[in-house]
């Protein structure tokens, strides 16, 4: 780890400076492949959460803000570069941390992080106001300044990508931020903030403070001096930031849970939905929010798809992460292995058929794996159905046509994401349209770009990240009247 690890173990970043928390705590953070401990990290409390916010605050309404758009841009970018350069090293820390595929995390999440940044570095000079006809006794205006000081919460799965669409576009508009990594991930949310100071951003401008959600996470969602909260995790954690925030009024960007679906309608090309269906759900140990962990499929070709995805999932073996060739790897915790095996286990109590998988392995004796799993005989009304299992488990679930299939798919509380193949192209616009979700893609699966937005209907949360729709979360707009009537 070596390699990658230059910034002080032990540290916070607060105000531009590494430091150890107030209290002194520290905590272990464990590679999940093999079990043992990577390194120590300084846990944050309450009072550092003061520090960092005063920090802040201090950097935006001093250096940060005289800083012209086109300098934020410019450091924007250079941090963007600064991650392609070390996108190995960065890829092996978040597997280290994370357990993911070092394929995943080196040659897609950490380039997919690092042009997030490139890209906001192109709208920090885009932010313009208008001028508002309001008559030719005035002179109307607008202007569009940054709300002030951004808390991004950031959960375990994807900890460097999902800080880097909460952290770029909050810096692009001129906000300085206060980044909370998951206690389990901690490790390239540092090293963000490490390579932020190398490339020159001022102090306080980004500050980074791991700690325990329940106390940081509470402190930044209370705290009156934080303007902005942006989190991605669980529902029920969202719906506690939502009652807490309640008495400062904070803006809130909340990108909750998801039990996508992915459906499958009779005319599609089997060999490419299979492919979609398998990559949708196992792609990222399906540790991923918008999982596509309900497969939809028309009653005339289940078996003959569900035969196939079979046979995808069989070939993804648990292994080493490090290995270039690994496809799945470890779960994030033993505790998040434990919960994915329940629900293998409850799902087949509620009649459902597990056709693969489910089961707990270890790569050479140690480790959090589990087999892809694909479950047949899935009813929406089943548990497996409805709740978010955040790991590799596919709920198979028959339709007859596609006015069923939309009804099952918006049958659920979340609407984060959903897919439709088939080879009708009016088909798919039209079932796009009634779908109850932030995103649909039609015949493809878990495509993100900087420049699409992502966010959630119902109870997968609101507001967008990514694209120009993000901004707008971390802005708010002014209105100037200048009367020119009389003398």
């Amino acid at each position: 780890m070596s390699d990658a690890l230059s910034f002080p173990p032990g540290q916070l970043l607060i105000g531009g400076a590494w430091r150890p928390s107030s209290s002194g705590k520290t905590f272990e953070t464990v590679n999940p492949a093999t079990e043992e401990v990577l390194l120590t990290v300084a846990e944050a409390d309450a009072a550092d959460v003061e520090l960092a916010v005063q920090a802040a605050r201090a950097a935006f309404e001093g250096p940060w803000s005289q800083l012209p758009a086109r300098e934020r841009g410019r450091l924007l970018f250079k941090l963007g570069e600064a991650m392609l350069e070390r996108a190995d090293a960065i890829g092996r820390l978040e597997t280290l941390d994370n357990g993911k595929p070092i394929f995943e995390s080196s040659k897609i999440d950490v380039p997919a992080a690092a042009h997030c940044f490139l890209y906001y570095a192109g709208w920090a000079t885009k932010l313009c106001g208008e001028t508002i006809p309001v008559g030719p006794d005035s002179f109307n205006y607008t202007l569009r300044e940054p709300v002030g000081v951004a808390a991004a919460i950031v959960p375990w799965n994807f900890p460097l990508l999902l800080a880097a669409w909460k952290v770029a576009p909050a810096l692009a508009v001129g906000c300085t931020v206060v980044l909370k990594p998951a206690s389990l991930t901690p490790l390239t949310a540092l090293k963000l903030g490490e390579l932020a100071l190398e490339v020159g951003f001022p102090p306080g401008v980004l500050n980074v403070i791991p700690g325990r959600g329940s106390v940081v996470g509470d402190a930044l969602v209370r705290h009156p001096g934080v303007d902005k909260i942006a989190f991605t995790g669980a529902t029920s954690t969202g719906k506690e930031i939502l009652r807490g925030s309640a008495d400062t009024l904070k803006r809130l960007t909340l990108e909750l849970g998801g039990k996508s679906p992915n459906i499958v309608l009779e005319d599609a090309d089997l060999d490419a939905a299979a492919r979609g269906a398998a990559s949708g759900i196992f792609y990222g140990k399906g540790e991923v929010c918008a999982a596509g962990s309900r497969l939809l499929v028309h009653e005339s070709i289940h078996d003959a798809l569900v035969e196939k995805v079979v046979e995808r999932a069989q070939k993804m073996v648990p292994a080493d992460p490090l290995h270039p060739k690994t496809r799945m790897g470890a779960l994030v915790s033993q505790s998040q292995q434990k919960k994915v095996l329940s629900y293998v286990e409850g799902a087949q109590r509620e009649g459902g058929r597990l056709l693969c998988g489910g089961e707990a392995v270890q790569v050479g004796g140690k480790g959090y794996f589990v087999t892809p799993a694909v479950v047949d005989q899935v009813r929406n009304d089943m548990t497996l159905a409805r709740e978010e299992v955040f790991g590799p488990v596919l709920a198979a679930i028959r339709f007859k046509d596609p006015e069923e299939a939309v009804a099952i798919a918006n049958d659920s509380p979340y609407g984060l994401a959903a897919a439709v193949w088939t080879r009708d192209i009016k088909k798919a616009h039209r079932v796009a349209r009634r779908l109850q979700a932030g995103t649909v893609w039609i015949n493809t699966y878990n495509l993100y770009d900087a420049a699409g937005p992502f966010g959630g209907y119902k109870q997968s949360g609101f507001g967008r990240e990514l694209s120009g729709h993000a901004l707008e979360a971390y802005t708010q707009v002014k209105h100037v009247w200048v009367d020119l009537s009389g003398a």
